[in-house]
């Protein structure tokens, strides 16, 4: 049991948050309800209840920090996306809804029922002791108590059982798998010749008249948006803390008041002989296995470097025994309390015991320790100057927010003064009415925007005033020069309207030689011009663009040979005559598997059906404030 416990400490808590508590459900309408009371914005309501952007920020938190953990060394911050933001939504409002749909069907399982399942379901068995009683120094180890436990376990199962009904009950007889398969599988062999448009480009010769008549009749294909040029500065909580510098004092005495935050973890190196007396053993068999652990630790002293030998043929730790009992090095918090006190009160070669705990009787020699030692100010002093420098930023943050915005409102012809006041760097840019594909940072909000192309910024050249475009950060913009939306000229466009044209007669030539040679096949006397031949199938298409692949399928298999003509937007024309159909494909697997595939994924779908219908019964719904919040980075990355 040690040894699994040493070993597995990252596997049990994995075991935990990944197959007892996932993600978000466990924290129960209750604790949805009552983290409302501090909240702000909501983002999302639920039957009545509401998801407030606290809640999404910190649920956001825990799926960025369960990332960092599981790809070391990426850069998490990439992965902060708006996207990703609406995804965390997305699930938090479906645990929520599974919640109140779970409470308001009165789906929660009985103690018994709970009991059985943890008695019986291989994937506690970790957590079982083997009375079957809940290992308690295990949930302890992770900050629960049994009866949290039982709690949390009891809202998994009730919110499973929303959806049982729906993803259950999907049968899959071999006719229904055979017609759904087969449209997937059926294989065709088919010719086909294609007129693709860039050959024809060399062919096409507009003259003006046609470049001028094709630009009258596109004119708003070719209008110039609106845009504006602007500078901005931005005023966060790195410049606010970039103004304060701690004193060689100040980090010393940070650091020397601080000294466990900066000693590495102690960790001790242990042997032990254990022998086995459950607490549930009557007086008298306890009393002789503490019996036999004395005669054994007198062994033991009486030859310490015999002491691996000695475990090996009497400790009753599986696991370890055959290790010569060594432990290998643990840290506090891995070992039962008195095994851990004994062992962390030893000096190196010391042998004590018997130690008693719930397991039994211990023999226990220290075999080594390392880490306690404090780290060299100079290796830490980086890191303490930043802290300090946040915890003044945030100590000085309201204030100097404050004089921002009031500094760029009441000197609001230039941007200047705040950049002299606060040390700001300008920043310049080219910016439309909204944000631009990949934008980031403050040129992705659009609260900003929209503040850049009002009146007052826009005529009266006034500067913006300081807008939030994300936690502890403001920004303020000035607009240099305006660019109202027009259409260009002619000439200004000449290139892209001769571009567009010539594509345009190219893709038509290549359409009319296309379908001149339908023609001709159709008459019997283009045969041998479709040389290109495949066996094509929707899972295997051999390369074939996706409209012909399409037309080959849906070509009617009683009236083969069946020629037809295929357009391909922006690319051509392919001529295709459909020959045969061959037996479908041979998948991968057994028809037993391809039936439990296809009924996976009938229930993925029937699932996915339920919860639209509980979304509209339940009137759940993402409110428009958190598409402009998604844009917001999640603090702390």
């Amino acid at each position: 049991m040690f040894e699994f416990i040493r070993n597995n400490t990252r596997v049990v808590l994995g075991f935990m948050l990944l197959l007892i508590i996932p993600s978000f459900v466990f924290f129960g309408i209750e604790g949805y309800s009552r983290s409302n009371t501090g909240a702000s914005t909501t983002v999302a309501e639920v039957g009545g209840y509401k998801i407030t952007r606290a809640e999404w920020d910190n649920a956001h938190q825990r799926v960025l920090q369960n990332a960092r953990q599981q790809m070391s060394g990426a850069d998490i911050a990439k992965l902060d996306t708006p996207a990703l933001r609406l995804a965390t939504l997305d699930n938090l409002v479906r645990e929520r809804l599974l919640l109140v749909a779970a409470s308001d069907m009165h789906l929660s399982p009985s103690d018994a029922r709970l009991q059985r399942l943890f008695a019986t379901d291989p994937q506690f068995a970790q957590l079982r002791n083997p009375d079957g009683s809940v290992n308690r120094e295990i949930l302890a180890m992770q900050g629960m108590s049994s009866e949290m436990f039982a709690q949390r376990l009891r809202q998994e199962v009730a919110t499973q059982q929303v959806l049982a009904g729906a993803s259950r009950a999907v049968l899959a007889p071999a006719s229904i798998v055979d017609a759904t398969v087969d449209p997937l599988l059926q294989r065709r062999e088919v010719q086909f010749k294609r007129f693709e448009a860039p050959a024809y480009r060399d062919k096409v010769k507009p003259t003006d008249a046609e470049i001028e008549a094709f630009y009258k009749a596109h004119t708003d294909d070719f209008k110039a948006p609106e845009m504006a040029e602007i500078e901005y500065v931005q005023l966060d909580f790195d410049t606010v803390g970039a103004a304060s510098v701690p004193t060689e004092d100040e980090l010393r005495k940070f650091y020397d008041a601080n000294a466990a935050r900066f000693t590495a973890p102690e960790e001790r190196q242990a042997r032990h002989i254990l022998i086995n007396a459950d607490k549930s053993l009557a007086a008298s068999e306890r009393a002789a296995a503490k019996a036999k652990a004395e005669t054994l630790l007198a062994q033991a002293r009486s030859n310490p470097a015999g002491f691996a030998e000695l475990a090996k043929k009497n400790s009753q730790d599986t696991g370890s025994a055959v290790q010569g009992g060594d432990l290998g090095f643990f840290g506090r918090g891995a070992m039962v309390k008195p095994f851990e006190d004994a062992a962390f009160g030893m000096k190196t070669g010391d042998i004590t015991g018997p130690v008693e705990t719930d397991y039994g009787y211990h023999i226990i020699q220290l075999v080594g320790t390392k880490g306690g030692e404090v780290k060299p100010f100079a290796d830490v002093k980086a890191e303490i100057t930043a802290e300090l420098r946040r915890t003044a930023a945030q100590k000085l943050w309201p204030a100097q927010a404050e004089l921002f915005t009031n500094t760029v409102y009441e000197q609001s012809d230039s941007l200047q003064p705040a950049i002299d006041k606060f040390k700001l760097k300008k920043q310049t840019a080219t910016v439309q009415r909204t944000p631009a594909a990949g934008a980031t940072g403050p040129l992705a909000s659009a609260k900003l925007l929209e503040a850049v192309f009002a009146k007052d910024a826009l005529e009266n050249k006034r500067n913006t005033d300081a807008v939030e475009v994300g936690p502890n950060q403001l920004v303020s913009a000035h607009v240099l020069k305006h660019t109202p939306a027009r259409v260009q000229t002619l000439d200004e466009v000449k290139a892209a309207v001769v571009e567009r044209l010539v594509t345009e007669q190219a893709l038509a030539l290549a359409k009319k030689e296309g379908q001149a040679a339908l023609a001709a096949l159709g008459s019997g006397s283009g045969d041998n011009k479709l040389s290109d031949n495949a066996i094509i199938s929707r899972s295997n298409p051999q390369g074939v663009p996706r409209p012909v692949l399409e037309a080959a399928l849906r070509a009617d298999a009683g009236k083969l040979p069946v020629n037809t003509g295929v357009e391909l937007p922006g690319a051509g024309y392919v001529v295709l005559r459909v020959l045969k159909v061959l037996p479908r494909e041979k998948p991968p697997g057994s028809e037993e598997t391809i039936s439990q595939q296809y009924a996976q994924a009938w229930a993925a779908a029937e699932s996915d059906a339920f919860m639209t219908a509980l979304k509209k019964r339940y009137k759940a719904r993402v409110l428009p404030e958190a598409q402009a919040a998604s844009t917001t980075p999640a603090s702390g990355f």
